[in-house]
């Protein structure tokens, strides 16, 4: 597009048209938030507020530098420590956003020469790692991990000594299926690649003690040898990190731009999110009350008729096709005090518009029962 004020317009108008021009909106206090990713419930939890005041006291609001210059302080190394010990990794290293975390530890491991692989439907932040890279970059079918398998084992004959990655979500963000990773770490092993597995909506949901989907399906960091998770997820409070080895981890903070020249996140951000770590390990209630409402929503819509994507996670879309249509319903809920937001294309694929509905620890039995009555009229009005 030209940079003129008419081809703005344009192109704005444009994007009206096709009902997919997007806009910020302030929240609606009095609504009841299905669109959060606020799994267990602890972003608004006092311990997390008291933690970050308390640390705020101390250290101050801003970190005032990079972590590499001064802006390294003890509550990003607990944190640091105990993220790592968490996942179960030798060592773990914190980044601003899950973005800036994507981006800087994929560039740290393929370049220019090498083969990075994506799932189709890989977060943009994955996508953009990949293309920034620089490294040739080929994607392969949602959860298609037999033709990722066929394109490393062919690239991988004719080019033995350069790196290659397999890069996915963990849970998709706007399906909620799984990463087939027992497979996907087969095939990396097989052929010498790296495994990196984004688990922002894993962590703290799936798996025995909710270290999430590495322990879901049992893997080590032998099999997924490169971890990235999100801190504003799950645990309610701000940025990302990345764990695996201590070698590994030192060499991304040697090489990760997205680390190395950008200011340090306040520390007072690091107290909240350990507050909630901790909240996360002591009170296994949150998990086990999540996966049942899951299972409770999941069975009323099948009563109701509502028709969910097969999904065993908070993530739970109910597929619109149009964007218009998506749009109507979810304004229509806003009225009767619901928030379900529409995503539509780009983030999602072209005619796939849908309702993501997200559910929290915090929802309660009634709130579940009103989605489900509210959602099942929407679709009579708006078929």
């Amino acid at each position: 597009m030209r940079r003129t004020p008419d081809a703005l317009r344009d192109g704005l108008a444009a994007l009206d048209a096709a009902q997919l021009r997007r806009r910020a909106s302030l929240p609606s206090p009095n609504a009841i938030d299905f669109s959060s990713n606020d799994y267990l419930g602890l972003a608004r939890h006092p311990a997390l507020a008291k933690a970050m005041a308390a640390a705020a006291a101390s250290y101050g609001a801003g970190s005032g530098a990079a972590h590499l210059v001064t802006g390294h302080g003890p509550e990003h190394a607990a944190l640091e420590a105990e993220l790592a010990d968490f996942v179960g990794r030798e060592s773990a290293l914190l980044f601003a956003t899950g973005y800036m975390a994507n981006l800087g530890v994929v560039g740290a491991l393929v370049g220019r020469g090498d083969l990075v692989l994506s799932d189709a439907l890989n977060h943009a932040s994955l996508i953009d790692a990949c293309t920034l890279s620089r490294a040739e970059m080929q994607r392969f079918p949602h959860l298609g991990h037999a033709s990722a398998g066929h394109l490393l084992a062919e690239w991988r004959a004719g080019h033995p000594a350069a790196s290659a990655a397999i890069i996915t979500d963990a849970v998709f963000s706007m399906d909620g299926d799984l990463a087939p990773l027992p497979e996907l770490a087969a095939c990396a092993r097989q052929h010498g690649a790296w495994l990196l597995a984004d688990d922002a909506h894993g962590l703290g949901v799936l798996g025995a003690h909710g270290r999430g989907s590495c322990e879901h399906f049992n893997l080590d960091s032998e099999a997924v040898p490169v971890l990235v998770g999100t801190l504003g997820k799950a645990f309610g409070s701000f940025g990302a990190f990345v764990a695996g080895e201590r070698d590994l981890i030192d060499w991304i903070l040697q090489k990760a731009r997205t680390y190395i020249y950008t200011t340090a996140p306040p520390q007072p951000v690091a107290a909240a999110t350990r507050a909630a770590l901790r909240l996360a390990e002591s009170e296994g209630w949150r998990r086990t009350r999540l996966l049942t409402l899951i299972g409770d929503f999941r069975g009323r819509c099948a009563t109701a008729g509502v028709p969910l994507s097969a999904s065993t996670t908070p993530i739970q879309p109910l597929l619109l096709g149009d964007s218009g249509r998506a749009l109507q319903v979810s304004e229509w809920l806003l009225e009767r005090g619901l928030i379900v937001k529409a995503i539509r294309p780009p983030t999602v694929p072209a005619g796939s518009a849908r309702l993501r509905i997200a559910l929290s620890a915090r929802h309660s039995d009634r709130d579940i029962a009103k989605l489900v009555e509210l959602l099942a009229e929407a679709l009579s009005l708006f078929p």
